[in-house]
């Protein structure tokens, strides 16, 4: 997310002066500050101020949505609520009723958007413990998630991101070339170039129909779900566009795909998942597609974001575990 003429630090300072210039866009408390709590796409903060207010800042990456894309996650977040399907954090509108707001600091950082969200209490599910509970809830949640938006009139222009072929592996991939993730030797890239060619094999087979096709959350992780007196909401939906359904759990399992619980997860979510709407055998069975598809997108994505903190935690081993995964991905797809 990094400018290429700032270090991250440098930038980091520049986003924490602009979120806190930025406040009196809103109607927030005198006095009131934010704090950065989360750096990936975008930064988020915490805003805290007298009398016990809080909400969360995000301040979104440069030209990586439009102004309208940014109001269509809302929309969808907004149909969710309403209809039941999932909760979602409320938007905090501005104070000229809109609830994308514009900012930069002159000479220094171009104009970002940025939306406030009602603070939301709860905690991410514990990944040290056993996940299959939550997993089950996972999948329900996702098939409901479907399921809305199949049956979802859409306001026109809706505009959202494609995770498609092209967005995966083509000249303009999304998150950039997996090929110029860290740390790929010769072998890997020999491995990772088959299970390439057989994914696009499988899921291109697989087709965009209706009921396996549509829009999606596309980062449906732990990390980005909330619990709190058992009612589970789902946040940031920065990532939600047009994809494959399966594409869901595939996000749900980010940066942990060589976990020894992923078998039991998946299980759960499938189970989950089938008692909301029916998932056929086969769909089922390119689950495993779909992992080494978003296993080599974060690849992708560890390659051109390795700024991030997380990132740079990742790189060391994360292609070579990639290998290993397709290696036994392709032993099963023989």
């Amino acid at each position: 997310m990094a400018q290429p003429d700032l270090a991250h630090d440098d930038l980091l300072a520049l986003l924490h002066e602009l979120a806190n210039t930025s406040l009196a866009l809103w109607s927030v408390p005198t006095g009131t500050t934010a704090r950065l709590i989360n750096v990936s796409e975008n930064a988020t903060y915490l805003v805290e101020g007298p009398g016990g207010f809080k909400s969360v800042l995000r301040v979104h990456r440069e030209n990586y949505h439009t102004q309208r894309a940014i109001e269509c996650e809302l929309l969808w977040m907004d149909a969710l609520n309403r209809t039941g399907t999932v909760e979602t954090p409320d938007v905090i509108l501005g104070r000229d009723g809109k609830a994308v707001q514009k900012g930069g600091l002159a000479g220094c950082l171009p104009e970002r958007f940025m939306v406030m969200f009602m603070f939301v209490e709860g905690e991410q599910p514990d990944e040290s413990l056993d996940l299959a509970g939550p997993f089950e809830g996972l999948g329900a949640m996702a098939a409901n998630t479907h399921l809305h938006t199949i049956a979802w009139q859409r306001p026109e222009p809706f505009e959202r991101l494609t995770w498609d072929m092209d967005a995966f592996y083509g000249v303009h991939a999304t998150w950039g070339n997996w090929r110029n993730g860290p740390n790929i030797d010769a072998s890997t890239k020999l491995i990772l170039e088959r299970v390439e060619r057989t994914v696009v094999d499988r899921v291109t087979a697989l087709g965009k129909g209706a009921d396996n096709y549509g829009l999606i959350h596309a980062d449906m992780r732990l990390a980005n779900l909330l619990i709190h007196n058992s009612e589970t909401r789902l946040i940031d939906f920065d990532d939600c566009g047009f994809g494959w359904f399966l594409y869901d759990f595939a996000a749900s399992i980010s940066f942990i795909e060589d976990d020894p619980q992923i078998p039991a997860m998946r299980d759960a979510w499938v189970c989950g998942y089938r008692s909301v709407r029916p998932m056929s055998d086969a769909e089922e069975c390119e689950i495993d597609s779909f992992i080494m598809l978003r296993r080599m997108a974060l690849l992708a994505w560890i390659g051109s974001h390795i700024d991030v903190p997380e990132a740079q935690a990742l790189s060391p081993s994360f292609a070579c575990v990639s290998a290993e995964l397709g290696e036994v991905y392709l032993s099963k797809m023989a």
